[in-house]
Formats: C-alpha cells, sequence, structure tokens
C-alpha cells in the first residue's frame, strides 16, 4: 500500500451512495491517505456512480474526462450501480484504471498496492446473485446530518428498475448491528440520522425483526436528536409506523418521502407495482389525520411506455389532488434488461419534457401551499454550514427549508423560529425566537 497520497471521491444518485462513499473514505482515511477535493490535484479518483437514469450514465464519462483533465496521472476508479451493471462497458472508458463491482467496492484498497496508470483496466465484479453480504455504512464529514445505510437490494423488480440487477436480494444487518453503527453517529457533532437504503421498509424481510421494530429501537438512542426516513413504500408503510413516527416517537420527524411513481392504475399495474393508487390515497388520508402539518414527498415517472395523454393526465389529477408537500419528477429512460421496453409504444421525448414540466410546476404549487400553511408557526430549525452570498440554511422538522444571515454560531445548531415569509427563491424567512 502506497500511503500518503491524496484521494478525492464524487458520488452520483442516491443518499444510499452518499453513505457508502463516506464508508470507503474512512478506509483510505485509517490506511494513511488524505481526503481532498475533486479539483484538488488528486492521485486517486473514487466515482460512486448510479445507473437509474441515463444521463447518470453520461455525468459517469463526464466526470472520468474531468478528473484526466486536472491530473491526467491520476488513478481512476469506478464503483456503484454503474459499474455493476456495465463494468465492461466502463473499462472501455479511456483512463479508467479499476472497475469494481457491488461488494467488491469495500475491498478497494486491497487492489490499490501501486497506483500508477495502468495499460489495461482491471475489472472485479460477481454475478449480482452472488452478493449476498450487508455491508454496514453511514456518512459523516460532509453534512449536518448523517445517512445511516439500514437496508441494501430490493427483491421486487418493478418493470422500469434496474437496481435489483446492480444491488441483489434484499438484505440488512440485525437491528442489534444496525444499532451499534446508530450509536457511532450518535458519539460525533452529527444531530440528524436519515436512515436510507434500496427499500428500506422490506427490513428484515417479514421476519420478526421488521422496520417498525427497528425505527422503535433506534428512537430509545440518546445522542441523535432526530431520525428521518429517506423513503418508504406505500404497501410498506404501515398505519403502526404512521402512528409512532408521529404519535409516540421522540425523535422520529414529521416527514415521509413515499414513491408513487404513477396515479394511474393500468400503468401502476404495467410497472409491477405491488399497490394500486386507492392505498396511496389511505396512507396520505392516515398521515394528514394525525399531523396536518407532516411533509409528504412523492417519487413520480412520466413518459412510461405505452402512457397515452389520458392516462397521464389521470395520474395528473389524482397528484393535483392529494395532499402532499412536493414532487420529486423523473423522466423515464429506457434501461437495458428491464421489461419496460416492452409493454407499450414509446412515449415521444418532447412529450415526455412536456409531462415532466407540468408536474415540476405542480410540485412548486404543491410546495409553495405548504410552506404557506407552515407560515407563523413556531419550528425547530437545524442550521447547515454552507455560506451562500451571506445567508445560511436550515430545515424544519417537517423539511420547511429556511434562511438568515450566516452566523458561524448557528452551524448545526437547533434554534427556535417563527416563520414569517416566503421569499422569491421560495425560502423562507424567519425571525430566531432563542
Amino acid at each position: 500500500m502506497i500511503q500518503y497520497k491524496k484521494v478525492a471521491f464524487y458520488t452520483l444518485g442516491c443518499k444510499l451512495n452518499f453513505s457508502e462513499t463516506s464508508t470507503i473514505s474512512r478506509l483510505f482515511e485509517d490506511a494513511g491517505f488524505a481526503k481532498v477535493d475533486f479539483e484538488e490535484t488528486p492521485d486517486i479518483y473514487v466515482i460512486n456512480t448510479c445507473s437509474v437514469t441515463e444521463n447518470a450514465d453520461k455525468k459517469c464519462k463526464q466526470l472520468v474526462k474531468k478528473a484526466l483533465k486536472i491530473n491526467p496521472n491520476a488513478f481512476v476508479t469506478i464503483v456503484g450501480c454503474f459499474a455493476q451493471l456495465k463494468p465492461t462497458e466502463i473499462a472501455q472508458i479511456p483512463g479508467v484504471d479499476l472497475v469494481l463491482g457491488a461488494n467488491e467496492k469495500f475491498d478497494i484498497l486491497s487492489y490499490l498496492d501501486k497506483t500508477d496508470k495502468l495499460e489495461e483496466t482491471k475489472v472485479s465484479f460477481k454475478n449480482i446473485k452472488e452478493t449476498q453480504d450487508f455491508i454496514p455504512s453511514f456518512s459523516y464529514g460532509d453534512r449536518t446530518r448523517s445517512f445511516l445505510k439500514v437496508q441494501d437490494g430490493c427483491d421486487y423488480f418493478c418493470t422500469f428498475c434496474t437496481i435489483p440487477l446492480a444491488r441483489g436480494k434484499s438484505r440488512n444487518a440485525t437491528i442489534a448491528e444496525t444499532l451499534v453503527e446508530a450509536r457511532k453517529i450518535a458519539q460525533t457533532e452529527i444531530k440528524e440520522v436519515v436512515l436510507t437504503g434500496v427499500n428500506i421498509g422490506d427490513f428484515g424481510q417479514g421476519n420478526k425483526e421488521n422496520f417498525f421494530v427497528l425505527i422503535q429501537e433506534l428512537d430509545k438512542i440518546e445522542g441523535i436528536d432526530r431520525f428521518r426516513i429517506s423513503s418508504i413504500e406505500p404497501n410498506l408503510l404501515s398505519n403502526e409506523i404512521i402512528d409512532f413516527s408521529l404519535g409516540n416517537s421522540q425523535r422520529f420527524v414529521p416527514h415521509f418521502h413515499i414513491p408513487l411513481q404513477v396515479g394511474n392504475d393500468r400503468i401502476l399495474k404495467a410497472m409491477r407495482r405491488k399497490y394500486e393508487r386507492s392505498l396511496y390515497a389511505e396512507r396520505v388520508t392516515q398521515i394528514k389525520s394525525l399531523r396536518k402539518d407532516c411533509c409528504i414527498g412523492v417519487d413520480v415517472i412520466v413518459g412510461f411506455p405505452g402512457e397515452t395523454d389520458e392516462e397521464f393526465m389521470d395520474s395528473y389529477n389524482f397528484i393535483r389532488d392529494l395532499d402532499i408537500s412536493y414532487i420529486h419528477v423523473f423522466t423515464y429512460s429506457e434501461r437495458a434488461n428491464t421489461g419496460a421496453p416492452k409493454l407499450g409504444e414509446a412515449v415521444p421525448m418532447e412529450k415526455r419534457r412536456e409531462r415532466s414540466k407540468m408536474l415540476h410546476i405542480l410540485s412548486d404549487k404543491k410546495k409553495r401551499a405548504f410552506y404557506e400553511e407552515n407560515l407563523g408557526s413556531t419550528r425547530t430549525i437545524l442550521f447547515e454550514a454552507e455560506e451562500d452570498n451571506g445567508m445560511m440554511y436550515g430545515f424544519s422538522e417537517n423539511y420547511v427549508k429556511v434562511k438568515i444571515p450566516f452566523n458561524e454560531s448557528l452551524v448545526n445548531s437547533f434554534q427556535k423560529v417563527k416563520l414569517l415569509e416566503i421569499d422569491r427563491d421560495g425560502i423562507v424567512k424567519v425571525e430566531v425566537l432563542n
């Protein structure tokens, strides 16, 4: 091992990837490498890829080119979902030295006896069916909050998704092992933990240990002020999870992110989702009956093969009438080895973009309406370290984004504030009360 060299990381995609990148970076630091920013002429680049959309694939190639422009002699390693799905394709990208699959990425240091550029790209990955291990991960050092990986993989095989092919079957550590990781975070200055995974509601896969039992145990941990559930399937978001999070919990905040994907039952069935839209509406109603101020985020895909104008409008109107707070809009993109392209005629890209624009506008309206409902209320804000044009930002327990003039003494602190008004950027101005 060649120590005292500089290494830089870049993460594409989801919170789960961020938690894993942070864990890998700690392996390097423990081995004597200096972690630096991407632009600081590192000796080694580690790019953790996503492959949810075609754009993520393109972004990987762009990053390799950018890295080699900064340091033409840098040793470039590609890990993550794209690396598992298309290792041979990545190996053809000029300048890539090492490609590691889903589990191999956590053993990255064993591949780095030398960090000189290789004449031939080294590739190491197993068939994803052989990937059985769960590797605990959490992010630290980059943000006010930590992303704690509690689950990996997925058994659902939705027709638009490559994640089961990239990450393997659903798996997790035991609750006791997960609590060990959470207690490590509790020993740091981090005040908020976001639970993340591919399909976190599937924790325990229906055994005695399940997601509801997990969050009850996490709620008892001293030293972490807030837990936030990143994303949970509507069919796995039980009433007992909702009731506990919004009623009996000491630390779980009133914020859910619940993937819908589409609000039309025929398309939901074609996507091989495990619910109809009536169940989704029931979940939203249950949440709002307990906490009207609870924030609800939604994932939606537009342009699924065969989606007609009528079906899109049916979906749009359903989403419009839901009492939700914001929408993450994804434009459908064809992915290799998925069933969706065979299920209907491709929606023209121009039409996909039009539908995406409509939903982005709807999201802006939903978010503003939710923020307006919160004006005049008193909230607890966790302020972040980032400074932008003399301002600092933070989020309330129910995920309202606020800003105030930068004050270093408030970084990573909780402050009681009164929500005053929404500025032209859609962020809430506040008065600090304590």
